[in-house]
C-alpha cells in the first residue's frame, strides 16, 4: 500500500497518474498547500522541503521499514523500478526516458510554474516577467513539439513516466499563455495522454478532492505559498 500526500497540482497529478495506471494499490492523504497543511510537523517529517507529492511505501521493494520519498521525479523513478512498468530497467531506452523526466523537472515544470505565477497570481503585473516567462514556456513546447514529431511518446514508441510527468505541466497551457494549435504533435500527444482511462481516473480523482483544482488564491494561500522563509 503507497500512502500519497497529495493537492491537486500538476506535480500531484504525475502521481495519481502513474498509480492508476501500474494499478498499484494506494490511499490519498490530501494537503491543502492552500491552507498551510503542507507545514505540519507530521508533513513535515515525510516531506522536509515541506512541498507535495509525497508517499510512504508501506511495503518497500526493499523489504524493510516504511520508506517515506518526497520529489516528484525521485518518487515515479522508485515507483517505476519497483513495480518494473513505464520505465525500461536498463540500456539507452532507460536513459532517453530519464532525461526527458529531468527535463520536465529542471525546465519545463520550473518554468511554466513561474509563467503561472506572474501572469495568475503575482498581484503585481511585471511585464518583463510575464513575457520573458510565456517566451520561455513557448521555447520549451517546441522543443516537446520537435521531439513528439518523428515519436509517439517523448522518450519514443513507448508510453513511460516522463509522458506522465509532462502531460499535467501541459494539460493547462491557456494559463501559460500558449496557443496550443502551434504545436500540432504535442496537441496530438495531449490528446492520446488524455483519452486513457488510467489518466481519466486520476482527474476524477482530483475532481472529487478539489472540485475547482489547483489552488484558490486568496490572501491565506498567498501567505503559505508566496510567504515563507
Amino acid at each position: 500500500m503507497i500512502d500519497l500526500y497529495y493537492w491537486t497540482t500538476p506535480n500531484g497529478h504525475k502521481i495519481s497518474i502513474f498509480l492508476e495506471e501500474a494499478s498499484l494499490d494506494y490511499e490519498i492523504h490530501p494537503v491543502n498547500i492552500g491552507k498551510g497543511e503542507q507545514f505540519s510537523p507530521e508533513f513535515l517529517a515525510i516531506a522536509p522541503n515541506n512541498r507535495i507529492p509525497a508517499i510512504v511505501d508501506r511495503h518497500p521493494a526493499d523489504g524493510g521499514q516504511p520508506l517515506a520519498l518526497f520529489e516528484s521525479g525521485a518518487i515515479l523513478e522508485y515507483l517505476a523500478d519497483k513495480s518494473g512498468r513505464f520505465l525500461p530497467r536498463a540500456g539507452r531506452e532507460r536513459y532517453m526516458a530519464l532525461q526527458w523526466l529531468y527535463w520536465q523537472m529542471g525546465g519545463l515544470g520550473p518554468m511554466a510554474g513561474q509563467n503561472h505565477h506572474f501572469r495568475n497570481y503575482a498581484p503585481q503585473k511585471i511585464d518583463y516577467a510575464i513575457e520573458r516567462y510565456i517566451k520561455e514556456t513557448s521555447r520549451l513546447y517546441g522543443v516537446l513539439d520537435k521531439q513528439l514529431d518523428d515519436n509517439e511518446f517523448v522518450a519514443g514508441h513507448e508510453y513511460t513516466v516522463a509522458d506522465m510527468a509532462i502531460y499535467p505541466w501541459v494539460k493547462p497551457y491557456e494559463n501559460q499563455g500558449q496557443d496550443i494549435e502551434d504545436f500540432p504533435n504535442v496537441l496530438r500527444w495531449m490528446r492520446a495522454i488524455a483519452a486513457r482511462p488510467a489518466v481519466e481516473r486520476a482527474y476524477a480523482q482530483a475532481e472529487k478532492i478539489n472540485p475547482k483544482d489547483g489552488v484558490e488564491m486568496d490572501e491565506e494561500a498567498r501567505k503559505h505559498l508566496f510567504g515563507q522563509k
